[in-house]
């Protein structure tokens, strides 16, 4: 979730002057604007391979391909940030599209695991409880970067366990583990909003770099977005 190592400058707060403010609201226009786009592009893919047995088959019967998918975004996940400075703002972006292609293949096999309504409402409910959690982070005047290495550590923690749970295949556990995602995802949404409004208005950014933090903000706040749709269709979904 940093974008870089280097310590973010002050919480805006006024006294900065309106080209601080105007130069904050660009890059979080830019950021969410390419994270409904990401989103998307997930959407669009997920719906045509699931409309397509034979493309969904031929993904999820093979091993090959299932797991060179997750290994390919797991990579990417951790490649993007790391080679964030070297990149091109256009390299970048396009990363970031087809890291939400792979996502958008990966996730098509939720519209065979559940109904499309439940699908659909717990899409809504996502979207509400992020929007808020953005605002929030936009919004408070409160430090959240604390509770960040929290949720951090909470986050890594909640993997193991649900490392271990595939192969103990608890029913409870995942029930637990789903609510536990949900707290953990609301909270990094409104950690990373602020983080990245922090980041934003750094007077010394130039174009390119202002670009890259928007694209590597809009990935981030969409992981949050994706991470809290999964954990919440565990808990509301109507499986088939």
């Amino acid at each position: 979730m940093n974008y870089n190592n280097q310590t973010p400058p002050p919480y805006f707060g006024g006294g900065n002057g309106t080209p601080a403010v105007a130069r904050t609201n660009s890059v979080l226009k830019k950021v969410y604007v390419r994270m409904f786009i990401g989103l998307l592009v997930t959407a669009f893919v997920s719906l045509g391979i699931a409309s397509n047995p034979a493309i969904a088959i031929a993904i999820f019967s093979n091993q090959l391909i299932f797991w060179g998918m997750l290994i390919a975004m797991f990579a990417m996940a951790i490649m993007i940030p790391v080679r964030l400075a070297k990149m091109s703002p256009a390299t970048t972006l396009v990363m970031f599209i087809v890291y939400s292609a792979l996502m958008g293949a990966w996730m098509s096999s939720i519209f065979f695991a559940y109904s499309l309504g439940s699908i659909a409402y717990t899409f809504f409910i996502t979207a509400g409880v992020f929007g808020a959690m953005s605002v929030y982070g936009y919004l408070t005047k409160s430090d959240l970067s604390r509770m960040g290495s929290y949720l951090m550590m909470g986050l890594f923690g909640l993997i193991i366990v649900m490392v271990v749970n595939l192969f103990l295949q608890s029913s409870q556990l995942e029930w637990i583990v789903s609510i536990v995602g949900v707290v953990l995802f609301i909270g990094l949404t409104a950690w990373d909003t602020q983080q990245i409004k922090q980041l934003a208005n750094a007077p010394e950014l130039d174009g390119a770099t202002s670009d890259k933090l928007a694209t590597m903000g809009a990935m981030n706040l969409y992981l949050d977005f994706i991470n809290l749709f999964l954990f919440l269709l565990r808990i509301f979904g109507d499986r088939n």
